[in-house]
């Protein structure tokens, strides 16, 4: 490194500098050293923590890593958590718990260096822009594994990893997983129909007829960032998130408390997709904007409406991708359903840290068999995508 460092662990975000993180993550869409994610913003993880969402309480006990300078100043840092659970990861690693545990081993705590609840890539070892990069990231990277032996952790996992990371996980030590989701990969389009006019026609036909049976029955979409996030908004989408998130599983993560915080600290990253029918809205979907994507995440409603969670979740997000020119939507874990309506397979990558050498070789042999799975099935289901043969053919 160029000057002498150290690696320090802070344990809540309250403690570390707004301003510094942002050297680190960008501070907003326009000043970052690379495309911005919302995710890995100050506001936004200080608002899981500042909640209640992510906190000891919950199971989540900050073990954020910052490496210093001598003068103190934050040249790189990783976000991670102690764990006693394996809840809100969306990598799931129940089977090697359940497998360890019953082997006598114990699983828990584990380090997980993630964003709590969202299944989005993003930069995982930030560095300032100023700061040799490899050493830097390679710094995180082995403290992290430092930090799991010094808690006794039987693991470190590092989840959706941006593919250029994943050398220097790999150079460390880390065992490479990939998973599959589903993204939408703006060609430039003009408008929505250039990108039909790239499908078959029947499957042009078809989602043409699927949006206009979504918005019968007097349904109206408004797209609403901004100031025109106000408590009242929240008060209803937040009704739409309990309802779709206590059927789907059980207790929802976030709270009420969440949706004002990230209203007030980050409005003009959100966009809310908000049905209304008869003067009132019944449905509606959360998107996060970053410098080059559009980032779907929950959905709910008040009100069954066919295909009203299609038209809400992915065709008016892809309109808003075209609008302002962001190059793809990633629009959340899992879903073949999506690949009909425009979204490619797309591989998601993560690092995994394992210290006891039996349960590391049972982990390797799976996750190398798993690999080419994953690698398969993403090419078959490219190949069946409802666009005219030859197109993007290079996603």
């Amino acid at each position: 490194m160029v000057e002498p460092v150290r690696i320090r662990v802070e344990t809540s975000f309250a403690d570390i500098a707004a301003d510094q993180w942002g050297r680190l993550a960008g501070a907003s869409r326009g000043d970052a050293h690379m495309p911005y994610n919302p995710f890995v913003s100050h506001a936004f993880l200080s608002s899981l923590e500042e909640s209640g969402c992510a906190t000891a309480e919950t199971g989540w006990l900050g073990q954020h890593l910052l490496l210093e300078g001598d003068d103190g100043a934050i040249l790189g840092a990783l976000p991670a958590y102690l764990k006693s659970h394996s809840q809100g990861e969306y990598v799931f690693d129940h089977g090697w718990a359940d497998a360890f545990e019953r082997a006598g081993g114990r699983y828990y705590p584990k380090l997980q260096a993630t964003i709590p609840f969202t299944p989005a890539t993003g930069p995982r070892l930030l560095h300032r822009p100023d700061q040799p990069l490899i050493e830097t990231q390679s710094g995180l990277a082995e403290g992290l594994k430092e930090l799991a032996r010094r808690h006794g952790a039987s693991s470190a996992h590092v989840t959706f990893v941006p593919e250029q990371e994943m050398p220097i996980f790999e150079a460390t030590g880390y065992l490479h997983r990939t998973d599959q989701q589903f993204h939408f990969l703006n060609a430039g389009y003009g408008s929505h129909d250039d990108f039909l006019e790239t499908l078959a026609s029947r499957k042009r036909k078809a989602l043409k007829k699927e949006r206009r049976a979504a918005l019968e029955h007097g349904i109206s979409i408004d797209w609403l960032t901004g100031a025109a996030l106000t408590e009242e908004i929240w008060d209803q989408f937040f009704t739409f998130y309990m309802d779709t998130g206590s059927r789907k599983w059980g207790r929802p993560y976030l709270n009420r408390e969440f949706y004002s915080l990230i209203g007030e600290r980050m409005a003009d990253d959100i966009l809310l997709v908000m049905a209304k029918r008869n003067g009132r809205y019944v449905a509606g979907a959360i998107n996060f904007i970053g410098g080059d994507a559009l980032y779907g995440r929950h959905w709910g409603c008040i009100e069954d409406h066919p295909f009203l969670h299609f038209e809400v979740c992915y065709h008016q997000a892809i309109d808003f991708a075209i609008e302002k020119r962001l190059a793809r939507v990633e629009a959340g874990a899992q879903g073949e359903h999506k690949l009909a309506r425009g979204y490619l397979p797309a591989i998601t990558h993560s690092a995994h840290f394992i210290t006891h050498p039996g349960l590391r070789r049972a982990v390797a042999d799976y996750l190398e068999r798993e690999r080419r799975d994953v690698e398969t099935m993403g090419e078959y289901l490219a190949e069946h995508g409802p666009f005219r043969r030859g197109e993007n053919e290079s996603d």
